[in-house]
């Protein structure tokens, strides 16, 4: 019974063993990787990837970490309007941050706010990297009148900023839709317009990368076998291209953040029920020289935080993805 045993016994182990080493082989290429010496060379990336890392928490836990829902009007008391942060002589607990008008509590609010500011950002670099890698394959490989129209469009499109593009369409959405815009709707309307204002940098860089590879041997040898140009464009041409879409679409982030709080800031962003970090500094604006600082000074820095940890993380992923600086 003893040796009919054994070799069963044995089969996890060898199973672990033989998963075991292709794991650690994983992380042992990952380990020496140049972009990961890079990094662990850095403290300043690894300080700015550690609070980036720590808002995309925040976000993701806010009903977690919140005293109360921002959003939810139930929960909020006017008598609460104004009170001073904790550490103050004025501060009440559990406002750790103090309140604003509606007696919501500004770190709660912040929470909220940052999971709406990182979602539109994120949602908007989707669409903008989506809709500019597949006109930039399509432009790079195709060529001809094709790639001559997209690119028209693409240095039509850069002779204005992005932000006035955005202003546009969230004007068009609003004036089309009225009443009917609602704070979900505000916000697709914010992803929608924010994707078509930075789709162009991943247009160009694609472009410029297919038609670098598309007279290669190995295109050829693709098209010989008879493989379709999508299949050609997705899973050979488009990996060659992976690194500058991948500093663009960080770099992008951030500014997609920016152009998102630019827009609640100036009133034609999230709403004052469902506020983003943009639309809390407009909102406590309204109250700085009233004394009431902490409103707008908390999203301010949480703002500035977070925009300045992506950058930072955009220009070390530049220079470890660029060959010439290794």
């Amino acid at each position: 019974m003893t040796e009919a045993l054994l070799p069963h016994s044995a089969e996890p182990d060898a199973v672990s063993a033989h998963a075991g080493p292709g794991k650690a082989h994983l992380f042992g290429r990952i380990a020496a990787s140049d972009i990961f010496y890079s990094f662990r060379r850095s403290k300043l990336t690894m300080v700015a990837a550690a609070i980036t890392l720590l808002f995309f928490l925040l976000a993701i836990f806010a009903s977690v970490l919140a005293v109360q829902n921002p959003f939810d009007p139930a929960q909020l008391q006017l008598m609460n309007s104004r009170i001073a942060p904790l550490w103050t002589a004025d501060g009440q607990s559990p406002f750790l941050l103090g309140t604003d008008e509606q007696g919501r509590d500004v770190f709660s609010a912040i929470l909220y706010g940052l999971r709406i500011s990182l979602a539109v950002g994120v949602l908007g670099v989707v669409l903008a990297g989506t809709l500019g890698i597949m006109l930039g394959l399509i432009a790079g490989y195709v060529g001809g009148a094709v790639d001559g129209l997209i690119m028209r469009i693409a240095d039509v499109q850069l002779t204005f900023p992005a932000i006035l593009i955005a202003l546009l369409i969230n004007g068009v959405a609003k004036s089309v839709m009225g009443n009917r815009l609602d704070a979900m709707s505000t916000l697709a309307v914010l992803v929608f317009a924010i994707g078509l204002s930075f789709w162009v940098q991943y247009a160009r860089t694609v472009r410029g990368s297919v038609m670098v590879e598309k007279s290669k041997d190995y295109v050829a040898a693709a098209q010989l076998i008879g493989l379709p140009a999508p299949v050609i464009m997705l899973r050979h041409v488009l990996p060659n291209a992976m690194g500058p879409i991948l500093v663009i679409a960080t770099i992008n982030l951030a500014l997609a953040i920016i152009t998102e709080a630019t827009l609640s800031f100036l009133g034609s962003g999230m709403p004052d029920t469902m506020p983003s970090l943009g639309t809390l500094i407009r909102i406590g604006n309204n109250y700085l020289f009233a004394g009431e600082w902490w409103i707008v000074a908390f999203p301010g820095v949480a703002l500035a935080g977070l925009i300045l940890s992506i950058n930072l993380l955009g220009d070390w992923l530049r220079d470890a993805l660029n060959p010439k600086l290794r």
